[in-house]
């Protein structure tokens, strides 16, 4: 089975328009099946009293999406044939980008709020989440809120919610984990720019989607963090998992098209020599 790549823009688009369409050309061309946004308020996502006093907080105002770029953005997305799927952050957010995106994504920090969970699996789309920073009881509470309240189509992340993450902190054998106690596929959400944990996602584990934040030029607003991935250092990474799914084939054991030619110079079972008798014949002009 393919795995499904989604670039996550996060707040790299700068409120822009243009650039949006830019990460979502960009991630088609490198190979990616999905672009994510995020729809937040910073009113609706902290506390008034952590606004009140952190200006760091007030500050993420000028990272929130426009709700009037959901449209455009889908079309966009329709254009070059790759998925739109955007994260919820108010239970309003549900319900503004239900018309226009192809799946519902839910963040790790969100991960305890059953009534953004229930609202998501009632729209009938598929639905993500991310588990970061979670116990297992945890993860296997949201994932029964998601199946009791009819989401068919389910897939969870195990992440690191550290940007970056320490390689060594990765613990990809969760995923194994959490598939096996929620009954629900899990693949990988990135955070540590590594192709090493990301072929490791792949190939070891089988993670049927991995999700990475993309910046296009350095200049996003969480690039300097030091969690998101440059389309050139991702291009390559997902090209080798593609060409490793291209390698997989049908499992029936037969002599394929391009060794065919060399099946009667295998060794006789005769005399152990190569070739076989009958093209040993027509090497000395006796009929095959």
């Amino acid at each position: 089975m393919a795995c499904l790549f989604i670039a996550e823009v996060s707040s790299n688009h700068d409120r822009d328009l243009d650039r949006a369409f830019a990460f979502i050309d960009k991630a088609a061309e490198i190979g990616c099946d999905a672009v994510k946004f995020q729809l937040f308020k910073i009113d609706e996502m902290f506390a008034p009293e952590i606004l009140a006093k952190s200006a760091k907080h007030r500050a993420r105002k000028e990272w929130e999406l426009p709700v009037s770029f959901l449209g455009p953005i889908a079309q966009r997305c329709r254009e070059r044939a790759v998925q739109f799927i955007c994260t919820p952050f108010y239970l309003k957010a549900v319900a503004e980008l239900s018309p226009h995106v192809d799946a519902f994504k839910v963040a790790s920090y969100e991960l305890m709020w059953d009534a953004l969970l229930e609202a998501c699996a009632k729209t009938g789309k598929p639905v993500i989440l991310s588990c970061g920073m979670a116990t297992l009881p945890e993860v296997h509470h949201a994932a029964g809120v998601l199946r009791r309240s009819g989401a068919k189509d389910v897939t969870l992340l195990h992440t690191v919610s550290a940007y970056p993450t320490p390689i060594e902190e990765a613990n990809l054998a969760a995923m194994k984990t959490i598939a096996e106690a929620t009954g629900f596929p899990c693949g990988w959400s990135d955070h540590t720019v590594s192709p090493g944990v990301i072929l490791r996602a792949v190939g070891r584990w089988q993670a049927p989607m991995v999700e990475f934040h993309l910046d296009l030029d350095r200049n996003g607003a969480e690039y300097a963090a030091g969690h998101c991935w440059l389309p050139e250092q991702m291009a390559p990474v997902i090209a080798m998992v593609r060409d490793g799914e291209r390698a997989d084939g049908d499992g029936l054991k037969r002599a394929l098209p391009s060794e065919l030619a060399d099946r009667d110079w295998r060794a006789d079972p005769a005399d152990g020599l190569r070739p076989l008798k009958h093209i040993r014949r027509t090497y000395r002009g006796e009929a095959a």
